[in-house]
């Protein structure tokens, strides 16, 4: 299976199917990819993903928004993307690369760490705080953001 990756470019369109599959909430999505550096990934000609990131400090990248579309999930193409974020934070010089994902996120959770991630800190109430609407995973309310942390 050929993956290309490349970074998207501004006369392209926001593939918001996409970046709300991993965050439902389009004002939270419109303001941090304006700020970041949105990777699109493609299957022959298709788009089967993508991630975002963005600098929170020096040295540190955060990947704010990572989804591969649902019929293309459990084929690997999630490990890729994490590992090309990863590639693209060294490109920036990033020290450290940050991930976050809800507290019912247990598929993220098992896939971040399995690419070298360790958990770091829980926001409290994080969605709670940041979205209007009750969000729910597995039959689980997602009220948590758990963090992750890679020290490269």
């Amino acid at each position: 299976m050929e993956l290309a990756i490349r970074l998207m470019n501004q006369e392209e369109e926001w593939p918001y199917d996409l970046l709300l599959l991993a965050d439902p909430s389009k004002p939270l999505v419109d303001e941090y990819v304006r700020r970041g550096h949105c990777f699109l990934a493609y299957l022959n000609d298709e788009l089967v993903g993508e991630f975002v990131l963005i600098r929170t400090r020096p040295e540190t990248v955060e990947i704010v928004n990572i989804a591969v579309k649902e019929r293309w999930q459990g084929r690997g193409i999630g490990t890729r993307l994490v590992r090309a974020a990863i590639e693209e934070a060294r490109k920036l010089q990033a020290k450290t690369v940050e991930i976050g994902t809800g507290n019912s996120g247990f598929k993220q959770l098992k896939l971040y760490q399995k690419c070298g991630f360790r958990i770091c800190g829980v926001d409290i109430d994080f969605f709670i705080r940041n979205y209007d609407e009750e969000l729910y995973e597995e039959g689980i309310q997602i009220k948590d953001m758990v963090r992750l942390r890679l020290e490269l």
